[in-house]
């Protein structure tokens, strides 16, 4: 049976290779929450997430006959991450199984430290069952991400060192996906501070975990659906179930609007680059899902920060759009030589940059001798934007908006 003492000794093999990880007080999230906000910034560890400390902690237990055959791992990108580096640093070969949709980055990742990358099905228990079969074919050694007393104790190891900076801590908040990071975290914190309430914070696109919780027993999802890939998980763990049974408080969900918010917000204001499995706690805080922390000191786990550029940029243009610092526009005018400049000029009065413009008149939609001008346009917030609908109107633009 896991233990705390195993979470200890893992603290030793992992001196050296883990980063003990910032752990510091968040001013605007306090207060927008209304909460004493702090951060664990594992997505500063040294690969990018926390699911370094398990990993290595696995493969360091290794015997010498293990290490010989190499070994095996399925992951959505930070544990195989962790896998590759700690297979590199023990010198054995290392393949990893990854879902087709795997972020670019996180692929690259697991190349830089000299590991095979396999890339297969659509999501992590595609990927998992993938490489099951490559173990049994190969005779490799299969390092579970989260269904393994030693990962979960190496998980554990970020409890030990929010306690030492914090005594009195009131709620830690950690992202669950399989379950192996709340586990190792839920079961320290309720050895050695019990009177710290822990939180579970899923993706509710991937419900699995949290519906067992609630219920009592395992079941499965059909499918997982979320931008935080890291916690996409479909099936769950007996294992870590039993763990969330006995030593987490509640559990909750975010959906991803919430959790692109909260994204948006770590970089803007706490200038950090999370992904979305790591934001889900703050977006819990800042979309008030637990008033009863109001006032409260509470810790969050960013649990990595390994984003795939491509969706932060999608993420920070709809984010502009909702907080009215982007507008888009389809405008109206009669097809004639001087009338997209006339439109030019109004907006320039207003200060409104352009960003983007296309001039279409062959809409079938279009009166004949009329064209569209679809326009992107910078602004200064909502009262910029209802000014610049007022001057298009009195001027006597049809135009429309569009997201």
């Amino acid at each position: 049976m896991l233990t705390c003492n195993a979470i200890l000794e893992a603290r030793k093999r992992l001196e050296g290779v883990a980063v003990a990880t910032p752990f510091a007080y968040a001013p605007f999230l306090s207060e927008l929450s209304g909460c004493e906000v702090y951060l664990k910034k594992e997505n500063l560890q040294s690969t990018g997430a926390f699911k370094l400390r398990g990993a290595y902690n696995r493969i360091a237990l290794l015997s010498e006959e293990e290490r010989s055959k190499g070994v095996v791992a399925a992951s959505a990108g930070n544990h195989a991450q962790g896998v590759a580096y700690a297979a590199a640093r023990f010198g054995i070969q290392a393949t990893i199984v990854m879902p087709e949709s795997t972020p670019l980055t996180k692929v690259n990742g697991v190349r830089h430290y000299g590991a095979e990358v396999i890339l297969h099905g659509s999501n992590y228990d595609d990927a998992f069952a993938h490489a099951k079969r490559f173990e049994r074919e190969h005779g490799r050694v299969f390092v579970h991400p989260f269904e393994d007393d030693a990962v979960i104790a190496g998980q554990g190891t970020i409890a030990l060192e929010m306690i030492e900076a914090m005594k009195d801590l009131d709620a830690v908040l950690v992202p669950v996906g399989g379950g192996g990071l709340i586990s190792g975290i839920a079961l320290a914190i309720k050895e050695l501070a019990p009177h710290i309430e822990v939180i579970g914070v899923g993706a509710a696109g991937a419900p699995a975990l949290k519906n067992s919780f609630e219920l009592g027993r395992a079941v499965d999802s059909t499918g997982v659906r979320t931008i935080a890939d890291g916690i996409a998980v479909r099936d769950t763990s007996p294992k870590t179930l039993a763990l969330l049974r006995r030593y987490v408080d509640r559990f909750i969900a975010v959906d991803d609007e919430e959790i692109a918010s909260a994204m948006l917000f770590l970089l803007e204001r706490q200038k950090l680059v999370v992904e979305g499995a790591g934001a889900v706690g703050v977006a819990a805080l800042m979309h008030h899902k637990l008033p009863h922390l109001e006032g409260k000191k509470v810790a969050t786990v960013l649990s990595g920060g390994n984003v795939d550029v491509t969706l932060l940029s999608v993420i920070i243009e709809k984010g502009l759009i909702k907080s009215h610092r982007k507008m888009k526009l389809v405008v109206t005018l009669v097809d004639k030589p001087g009338s997209l400049m006339q439109l030019t000029v109004l907006l320039k009065e207003l200060h409104a940059n352009i960003v983007h413009i296309a001039y279409d008149r062959t809409s079938t939609d279009l009166d004949y001798g009329d064209a569209n001008v679809t326009i992107h346009l910078e602004t200064k917030g909502k009262e910029h934007q209802a000014q610049i609908r007022a001057l298009l109107l009195e001027h006597g633009y049809l135009s429309s908006e569009y997201r």
